[in-house]
């Protein structure tokens, strides 16, 4: 844009650098101080080499892959959940079961990423009852004796085999 003076001499127009600069900084800073790290959303498990498992705990290359069923009735309610051969009456039943086969996740993080688990579903089963089924294999809440409460792994490798009609 020009601007035009009456008196034709050309004026030097000067830009001032320091408060654009500081608008800059301040930005920036604003910038640098509201930035969240978070995980990334395909978040992948490395497998390094284990420690061997201390007395007591077991081999976490030994725990076998399980395979739970879920049944449902006709209306999308979960009617059964098998592994293996056992029924469990509700997912406090199998995540017990769970703890029970992997340690507890005593064995630590090596327990997690060996064991895998396979989710069979009837087709019109409610999603509901699938997330129920993840959150009692994939881990529980422990309390500390101090009072803090952590989150204890069991189980990271969930699949899902293809659905299929009940009955």
């Amino acid at each position: 844009m020009k601007v035009r003076h009456a008196d034709k001499k050309a004026e030097k127009i000067e830009l001032q650098m320091t408060p654009m600069i500081d608008i800059v900084f301040q930005l920036l800073v604003f910038f640098i101080m509201t930035f969240k790290i978070v995980t990334p959303e395909g978040d992948f498990n490395i497998k390094m080499p284990l420690n061997a498992p201390a007395k007591g705990q077991p081999n976490p290359e030994m725990i076998p892959p399980m395979s739970i069923r879920l049944t449902a009735q006709s209306s999308g309610r979960l009617d059964k959940i098998k592994m293996g051969d056992k029924v469990f009456k509700n997912f406090e039943s199998l995540n017990a079961a769970v703890r029970q086969i992997t340690g507890g996740g005593a064995a630590g993080p090596g327990a997690a990423q060996a064991a895998e688990v396979e989710i069979d579903a009837d087709y019109n089963l409610r999603f509901e009852y699938v997330i129920e089924t993840i959150t009692a294999v994939s881990g529980y809440i422990a309390e500390n004796p101090d009072g803090e409460t952590k989150v204890v792994k069991l189980i990271e490798k969930i699949k899902f085999a293809p659905p299929r009609t009940s009955g």
